[in-house]
């Protein structure tokens, strides 16, 4: 299936990108001007790997306080990069990208990603997409709540509970609309989709983020907690807050401009083929959302050296950044912390060229001297 004519001029590919290294996924597509979107999926991915959390929705309840920073350093337009599921769609909406890669080193997010997409393709509007979500009856008036207020849609979906019905009508149909996207999928990958369906059908509004073989916090947000999540002005400015800052999302995904890859961030192929795949499309990256993977590559995996190689390959301008959050488990509080928030998540910008200044300096010796210098203050 092909993106429709509307966004071919962002998914071709051509010549740009050298060809992959010999750990890249065997399912990349064998003619590089393919511009379907199964094809860009692949031609951008490299071989995916593991990672100790079930990343269903993100545990970071403090994610949206970073958009007064994003306006005053005019975060705008080009190519976004980030990780993980939905959280990303929000700073997406916020930053108005032409295109967007979610970037993730595990290939559950691409698979959850690609549910995403198949409930955007079919959904009039908020109320609509969380009952295809949640496996909630979708009312006879559903084209009437465009535009309700978001207290309303968590009412109806705090008052309906799941359906049986509702839900397997909703999988079908979901699964023949990511068929038709012609991704490959094994027998596992389906597995995984319709878990990542029944937990959403099973906990609603109170999904929330897990680890694998470690303990749950249970003050993680539940997805209730993020929809309403607000900014440091206390507005909420989630992609589910407004019917405006859905339609973003909900366009783009239709569109085929928002892409899943499967790649790890200090990768050998996935970021830097990104990269050139903007600068054949002149453009820059506006903004890399990380999470807390610069913790990782710093204080467990190793990675940090080559990641900031990656970063150093991409094109930018002075307005390009990084977003990283930062859990206070390290005794030292953040300046930019929210204490009325009860979230140990601190959420944070830095220009990409400033970052590689203090790398290049010899600044960053460890993980506390990443996340307390170079950040923007709101």
């Amino acid at each position: 299936m092909r993106c429709a004519v509307a966004c071919l001029s962002f998914v071709a590919f051509g010549a740009a990108v050298a060809p992959p290294p010999a750990t890249a996924s065997a399912q990349r597509a064998p003619e590089a001007a393919d511009s379907s979107f199964a094809a860009l999926v692949a031609q951008l991915s490299e071989s995916g790997g593991y990672f100790d959390s079930d990343n269903i929705i993100s545990n970071e309840l403090t994610y949206l306080s970073v958009d007064s920073q994003l306006a005053k350093l005019g975060v705008h337009g080009g190519v976004y990069i980030g990780v993980g599921p939905d959280q990303n769609f929000s700073y997406i909406a916020l930053i108005r990208p032409s295109i967007a890669f979610m970037l993730d080193i595990r290939r559950d997010n691409m698979l959850e990603h690609l549910l995403f997409k198949s409930l955007f393709a079919v959904a009039r509007n908020r109320l609509e997409y969380l009952c295809l979500l949640f496996g909630r009856p979708v009312p006879p008036d559903a084209g009437a709540w465009t535009d309700r207020f978001t207290a309303d849609i968590i009412a109806y979906l705090d008052r309906t509970p799941s359906d049986a019905r509702a839900a397997a009508v909703s999988r079908d149909a979901s699964n023949d609309r990511i068929t038709n996207y012609h991704v490959p999928l094994d027998a596992h990958d389906r597995e995984v989709l319709d878990r990542y369906r029944a937990e959403f059908v099973q906990d609603g509004l109170e999904t929330r983020y897990s680890s694998l073989g470690r303990n749950n916090r249970g003050d993680y947000p539940s997805f209730r907690d993020l929809i309403i999540a607000t900014n440091r002005d206390g507005r909420e400015v989630s992609y589910l807050a407004s019917e405006r800052a859905f339609d973003v999302i909900r366009d783009m995904e239709r569109e085929g401009r928002i892409v899943p890859v499967v790649g790890n961030v200090a990768g050998p192929y996935a970021v830097r083929a990104i990269g050139e795949y903007a600068r054949a499309h002149h453009m820059k990256v506006s903004a890399f959302y990380l999470s807390n993977v610069e913790q990782y590559l710093i204080t467990r995996q190793g990675g940090f050296d080559t990641y900031i190689e990656n970063l150093r390959a991409l094109p930018r301008d002075s307005t390009s950044v990084v977003i990283r959050s930062f859990f206070e488990r390290f005794g030292q509080p953040h300046p930019l912390a929210i204490p009325a928030s009860g979230s140990r998540s601190v959420q944070m910008i830095e220009p990409i060229d400033e970052l590689l200044r203090e790398y290049d300096a010899g600044a960053i010796r460890d993980y506390l001297d990443l996340v307390m210098h170079g950040y923007v203050r709101p």
